[in-house]
């Protein structure tokens, strides 16, 4: 039996697994049927949840940096971002604004300040360049909370703050940016996943706020609040991932910031296309293949650098429900353990035995 050279680059299984935790019990499992084989660890993220355990494993030198922000409902969080050795820094919403932080949900009143005072910390700081992971969020703002975590103040038509959150946008009437901080000279990109517009049927409040927990009434009050807001703002709300994390993507584009796949983009700094190039079988995952899956996620990515690179590509989720295109194997752990609550309760479990059933295949 020829020994091979595998990559591993899963993205998280969101609620059950990160990504660090399913790339190694995926390497178990490979190496109990194969254990000539050498391996490539490399746990990937597309600006959702652990994009900065994923950072920070994979870039050597990569420091955590503690701050203190104010959550999605106003409570203090103990927060990090990550500053890398070229002097940038990735700052993850999930961790200051993200949804997990919350119980019950605030749809109209939840935002993303704490997410601007991380953003704000790192630019203090004096990195050169900003990664913005906004996947996972609470919130339904348009991004107001983060530049006003940023410096920037937004007013009624009586010159007095709006409320936080989406319900303050009902009032928005104007912004100062006087003391609004600059986007630092090497740039900030922000990593994401979502192509949605701002407004509309497939924007920000309909899409996504009924996730957030939004009704019906509230989701149309979410839109109308996002529509007030975008001319204020001045960016184009039609930009494909304007509607991410609750217009979050809006306002950061109207900052300056520039949005691409957050996939691709987190690759490419892990430098994972010189990975895949290397090996002769990859194997990738999340924790559910449906038809969004080939629109920038992480296993699309990992399979087009395989197809690339000539390598094998393998497939692991959580649940598949599309047609896995372009791999040469696929395990559900759903099937693999006989039913969706196995593979949720004993995922780590799961994905060894997944591990070792591809590694039995080749």
């Amino acid at each position: 039996m020829t020994d091979l050279r595998v990559a591993i680059a899963p993205d998280s299984f969101k609620g059950t697994a990160t990504a660090i935790e399913v790339t190694t019990a995926l390497a178990e499992g490979w190496l109990a049927a194969r254990p000539g084989d050498s391996l490539i660890r490399m746990p990937l993220a597309d600006g959702g949840e652990g994009t900065l355990d994923a950072f920070e494993l994979a870039v050597p030198g990569a420091r955590r940096m503690p701050v203190t922000v104010a959550g999605p409902d106003g409570r203090q969080v103990e927060a990090s971002w990550v500053l890398l050795p070229d002097n940038s820094g990735v700052v993850e919403l999930a961790v200051t604004s993200g949804i997990t932080l919350l119980d019950p949900l605030q749809p109209m009143d939840a935002h993303t300040l704490g997410f601007g005072q991380a953003i704000a910390a790192a630019i203090d700081s004096g990195v050169d360049r900003l990664y913005l992971a906004i996947g996972g969020s609470s919130s339904t703002d348009g991004g107001v909370g983060a530049l006003t975590g940023l410096g920037a103040a937004f007013y009624d038509a009586d010159g007095r703050p709006i409320a936080p959150g989406g319900r303050g946008l009902a009032a928005v009437a104007s912004i100062d940016t006087s003391h609004l901080r600059a986007v630092p000279a090497g740039g900030a990109v922000i990593l994401s996943d979502v192509t949605n517009p701002l407004l509309g049927m497939s924007g920000a409040a309909a899409v996504f706020g009924p996730q957030k927990g939004a009704s019906e009434a509230q989701v149309a009050e979410l839109d109308a609040g996002l529509r007030r807001l975008s001319p204020i703002l001045g960016a184009d709300p039609e930009t494909p991932g304007a509607g991410a994390a609750g217009g979050t993507g809006f306002g950061l584009i109207a900052w300056g910031a520039v949005i691409a796949s957050g996939a691709a983009a987190v690759g490419e700094v892990m430098r994972a296309p010189e990975a895949v190039a290397s090996a002769t079988v990859v194997i990738t995952g999340e924790g559910r293949f449906d038809r969004q899956s080939n629109a920038g996620k992480v296993p699309s990515y990992v399979r087009s650098l395989a197809e690339a690179a000539g390598a094998t590509p393998l497939l692991v989720a959580g649940v598949i429900t599309a047609e896995p295109t372009g791999f040469a194997a696929a395990v559900s752990l759903t099937e693999l353990s006989g039913s969706a609550d196995a593979a949720m309760t004993e995922t780590v479990h799961w994905l060894r035995e997944a591990g070792a059933r591809l590694a039995r295949t080749l």
